[in-house]
């Protein structure tokens, strides 16, 4: 019996760069693609088990990480990030036929391309109302339905070529022309990628107790052992003012010995500590390890203390001959 094919979802509707970080799955794109009205709409379907993996976005080079994620992936039933897409961003502005720039008085967009195209907008239709969009996509195509309330849309280039009844009136509006933003394909829990040399760790650990050099406490488990961080956000847990998680992505696989004593150390301190995957890196760099913490490095140093309690003479003591007297 031929095997069912595999269901993704995506941030959409169709023509999100969303769906553009999806189609660099292998297969996604004969694969059934389901859009999603919203982040948390996308990885319930994961969690129900309609859907076998979502995309969605995480991190922007500009604004940093997308808020709707870092909240909705830190709650609820366990998930696992099994592939990291970076995508380079671009936006146009459209509108209906016949509207000129001058005209426009409200623009529609996501609050993340708001943010990478204010500089643009000030300069160039100074004071308009910006309008929030559940996407890029989904504002510039509340255009074509009729009964919009704005006079135009940011979005992706894509979309504008795609639909016929939009107007680009302006390209490359983005304001740093070298945006990327990075999109994670989230699944349910199953078996880790494979180890690459060039992966990533991450991790929510929510903040036990408020006191002094508790954020300290968490950083010391990755810096005593060598692992870098190349991402670390607080965000509120929602339970009550003042209370928050940290989320944190770590340069390295929880196969690397380095990596998972570093989670062990953090779950002592933090045991609502929760892990959200490790998988390859987009940009494929490697981790740069110390000698002191490689895998061999932990081997050597369990070996040795594992010596000790058995009461055995350890490697170090019969390396050198030296007398305990000399």
């Amino acid at each position: 019996m031929p095997a069912s094919p595999v269901t993704y979802t995506f941030l959409g509707p169709e023509g999100t760069f969303t769906e553009a970080a999806l189609l660099q799955v292998p297969g996604a794109e004969a694969a059934n693609r389901i859009p999603a009205s919203n982040v948390n709409a996308a990885l319930d379907k994961v969690r129900e088990g309609s859907a076998d993996a979502a995309m969605v976005p995480i991190e922007n080079s500009v604004e940093g990480g997308v808020t709707a994620t870092l909240d909705a992936i830190a709650s609820g039933q366990e998930l696992r990030i099994i592939r990291e897409v970076l995508v380079p961003i671009s936006f146009v502005l459209v509108a209906r036929p016949g509207v000129a720039v001058s005209q426009i008085r409200r623009v529609s967009t996501h609050g993340h391309a708001w943010a990478q195209c204010r500089l643009w907008v000030d300069a160039n239709i100074p004071g308009v109302e910006y309008v929030p969009g559940l996407s890029t996509a989904a504002s510039a195509m509340g255009l074509l339905e009729g009964g919009a309330h704005y006079d135009a849309a940011i979005c992706a280039p894509i979309v504008a070529q795609e639909q016929p009844g939009l107007t680009v009136l302006a390209e490359n509006i983005g304001d740093n022309p070298g945006a990327v933003t990075r999109f994670v394909l989230v699944s349910r829990p199953g078996t880790l990628p494979e180890r690459t040399g060039a992966d990533k760790t991450t991790v929510v650990v929510p903040l036990p107790e408020d006191h002094p050099g508790a954020l300290m406490e968490i950083l010391d488990q990755f810096a005593t052992r060598g692992v870098n961080l190349s991402r670390i956000e607080s965000r509120p847990t929602g339970q009550y003012l003042g209370h928050y998680f940290f989320s944190i992505d770590a340069d390295g696989h929880i196969g690397d010995a380095r990596v998972a004593d570093a989670l062990a150390g953090l779950h002592r301190i933090s045991p609502a500590t929760r892990f959200l995957g490790s998988y390859e890196r987009a940009d494929a760099q490697a981790a740069y390890v110390a000698p002191h913490t490689s895998d061999e490095a932990f081997q050597a140093a369990h070996e040795w203390v594992g010596a000790i309690v058995r009461g055995q003479a350890s490697p170090s003591e019969t390396v050198s001959g030296a007398s305990p007297t000399a």
